[in-house]
């Protein structure tokens, strides 16, 4: 029997009726999508600067991504990691390549908030420590570890009885309160090298050095939170390759899967050498779906030059959209920030009048822009343009 669209009144009710009504939504109901483009339920087609927070890092029905899909999905779409797989092998190997970073183990997993969970964990385990340190303005997950070092998540959601280690949150790019706050009580430092919900907050080469050589002096794990900002998003690999340092862990998701749910946590040689037997664990992370679609956004990434597209195309971002309400630009590659002279909620609203679609953070100021890794400069010319109408 054929299924009937739903009318959008019915949708809404439907929606409210057995969905936990906890999301601030967008004011437009989405039916499809193609390269960066919505199509909405009625009638509208809608420039997507934002990617579904970061996800759709090759935009929508990449003929590759969807060929991978249903190759795999044909062969066998799941086994667990009790059973070897060629592929989650390939997707691991594949990843240690593309970064070109000493990383060289990989734990496969299904969210970035399990990458950290996993990571922070580790940290705690090899050190046999109890305190971390995390940044103001954080985000890292919504689970019991991860949510601990995100900022402000105590008091307004955390919702556990107590934290499951004591954290130490620093100003960013505060050198002197990061080397005071890292001590030999320290297991691990948590980084976002780019911030995403702060506001698209670059923390810039000298300041992730002087963490690097803090940890290094005091013997705590460097953890690279690379959720958003890694896999391409910032024109580079990760983020540590873009500014030269190297942490002992990378957790990273997001455009890992570009849809599909997937993360890892990458470790250093040093850091798996340590694990035994049963110390990590995952019923889906790994499943053979996922490595496939790693598999092949890693190879479009790489052999559609992706990377120098998000170089290129940012580049012409922060030359030609400081105009109308923006007053600067912030951030790396496709994860950037416009500081907006009046509140950004009101510029993203009136954008999405004009059929584009943008992100805010949690600085008021910062208009957060996270596009598919395939954007031109055909697209960019009609936020420029949007933007400069917004003062006219």
């Amino acid at each position: 029997m054929a299924t009937q669209s739903l009318a959008p009144t019915q949708a809404t009710s439907m929606a409210k009726d057995h969905l936990a009504q906890v999301f601030a939504q967008y004011p437009i109901e989405v039916m499809s999508a193609d390269g960066v483009w919505l199509n909405t339920r009625d009638g509208r087609r809608i420039l997507d600067l934002y990617g579904g927070h970061a996800v759709a890092a090759l935009g929508y029905g990449h003929p590759r991504w969807l060929a991978a899909l249903e190759h795999q999905a044909r062969q066998v779409l799941f086994q667990s990691n009790a059973v070897p797989m060629e592929v989650r092998a390939r997707a691991a190997a594949k990843l240690v390549e593309f970064s070109g970073l000493p990383l060289d183990t990989i734990f496969f997993v299904n969210s970035g908030a399990e990458a950290n969970e996993n990571a922070l964990r580790i940290a705690c385990r090899i050190t046999g420590r109890g305190r971390v340190v995390a940044l103001q303005e954080s985000f890292h997950g919504r689970t019991a570890a991860a949510a601990a070092v995100t900022w402000g998540a105590a008091g307004k959601w955390y919702g556990f009885p107590r934290m499951p280690f004591d954290v130490d949150f620093v100003p960013r790019r505060d050198a002197a309160a990061l080397e005071a706050a890292i001590t030999r009580d320290t297991a691990g430092v948590i980084v976002e090298p780019v911030q995403g919900v702060g506001g698209a907050f670059d923390m810039g080469a000298e300041y992730l050095e002087a963490m690097r050589a803090r940890c290094e002096a005091v013997g705590a794990l460097l953890i690279f939170d690379e959720v958003q900002c890694g896999v391409g998003r910032t024109g580079h690999p990760f983020a540590a390759n873009l500014y030269g340092v190297v942490p002992d862990m990378i957790t990273t998701a997001k455009a890992l899967g570009a849809g599909f749910p997937v993360g890892a946590l990458m470790m250093a040689p040093r850091i798996a050498a340590q694990l035994k037997l049963g110390e990590l664990g995952t019923t889906f992370g790994g499943g053979p779906l996922a490595c496939a679609i790693v598999e092949s956004v890693v190879d479009t990434i790489r052999e559609e030059n992706l990377l120098e597209n998000v170089r290129r195309v940012s580049a012409l971002i922060r030359q030609t959209c400081v105009t109308g309400p923006v007053t600067g630009i912030q951030g790396e590659g496709f994860l950037l920030g416009l500081k907006t002279r009046v509140p950004a909620k009101q510029v993203q609203a009136t954008l999405l009048e004009r059929d584009i679609l943008t992100g805010t953070s949690s600085d008021p100021s910062v208009l957060r822009l996270l596009p598919p890794f395939t954007l031109t400069a055909e697209h960019v010319a009609l936020l420029s343009h949007a933007l400069s109408e917004l003062d006219a």
